[in-house]
């Protein structure tokens, strides 16, 4: 069912795809933007074990400003601090995040600690005991960011920021639509460095999200093509990601999916209120900050393998039929999966 009542809002954007996409068109996008220190945020393995950042090098020449390569996992408040001084003593005044989903998070505090003059603690969302949440206004202007995703992420296009500080019993929270990318860069070369069981992992996570999001019972029509179109990609590319893991096409696909998936929020979508994974989001994400252990690598291997195959399992069964039979066919997906037996009492994944 659709609805006939909704709003909608589109934000500023560029998307750039393709192979080489850094060489031909990233010196414009910053140029576009005034800009002439443009400065790197990344982890350690995109600086150390691939070639991206000497690329981006080259292709800005005088307009680099340098790099940060110590974002560490789930966006750490004392990472982000020693970027923004990083950033600070570069004169850097464009951020360019390249990285997954705590990368990109990363860079957007790194924008607002660079322009915002107040204590990280004060401009944080706040939860005063018994009262509703507030979150402070951002007034400053942000320093313009460009995005280049390494794996597919719904964290590409959005506003909001949360830093891991295992001081508190929460993240630190900020929102501010001025941290939206001004560019997206998917380049084939950068998508293809990233490890197959990272890609997998990732592509886990989009798809089934992706799954969640077309079980909802009533939407508006721009969500409603966001969220098909999106399941469609994620869906061609991730049953073939196991035969054909290098192929680029199927890793922008996932990415592009993942986008659409951030889209349809813009188009008024609200994450999982309804539907088989109600408030599913709400209670993963508590529990993955109350209870860090669950992310550490081994563990979290071990659970995306497992949930890689009742996926998988589950498109080999769906395969003959058409792609809108599939859509209206996973909204019953979670109550009853079809010949998944990895999801039988005695041997659901577990990461605790």
């Amino acid at each position: 069912m659709t609805q006939s009542s909704f709003r909608a809002a589109g934000y500023a954007w560029r998307l750039h795809c393709g192979r080489s996409a850094i060489e031909q068109s990233l010196k414009d996008a910053v140029v576009r933007t005034g800009a002439t220190r443009a400065f790197v945020v990344c982890s350690p393995s995109v600086n150390q074990r691939t070639d991206t950042v000497r690329r981006i090098d080259s292709a800005l020449g005088e307009r680099f400003a340098g790099v940060f390569d110590g974002i560490e996992k789930d966006s750490t408040f004392t990472s982000v601090c020693a970027a923004t001084q990083a950033a600070r003593d570069s004169k850097a005044d464009l951020l360019i995040a390249v990285g997954g989903g705590s990368v990109i998070v990363a860079t957007r505090a790194v924008a607002i600690f660079l322009a915002e003059p107040g204590d990280p603690f004060a401009i944080m969302t706040q939860y005063p005991e018994g009262k509703p949440a507030h979150s402070p206004r951002l007034l400053k202007r942000k320093p313009p960011i460009i995005n280049i995703p390494t794996t597919p992420t719904s964290a590409m296009n959005r506003a909001g920021t949360g830093l891991k500080n295992p001081d508190l019993d929460h993240r630190m929270e900020y929102f501010d639509p001025k941290t939206r990318p001004q560019a997206i860069f998917l380049d084939h070369a950068v998508l293809c460095s990233t490890p197959r069981e990272l890609m997998r992992s990732t592509a886990t996570t989009v798809f089934a999200s992706l799954i969640g999001a077309i079980s909802q019972g009533e939407t508006n029509p721009l969500v409603e093509g966001d969220s098909n179109q999106a399941f469609r990609l994620a869906y061609r590319a991730y049953s073939k990601l196991t035969d054909e893991p290098e192929d680029a096409s199927l890793r922008v696909d996932l990415c592009i999916a993942a986008f659409l998936q951030n889209r349809a929020e813009d188009d008024g979508f609200r994450r999982l209120r309804d539907g088989a994974f109600a408030g599913d989001y709400a209670v993963s994400t508590a529990l993955h900050v109350r209870y860090p252990h669950v992310g550490k690598a081994s563990q979290r291997r071990s659970c995306m393998r497992r949930r890689y195959d009742c996926l998988t399992q589950w498109i080999c069964s769906l395969r003959n039929r058409s792609q809108e039979r599939l859509a209206s066919g996973a909204k019953g997906w979670l109550r009853a999966p079809p010949h998944l037996p990895s999801l039988t009492h005695s041997s659901r994944c577990t990461c605790a």
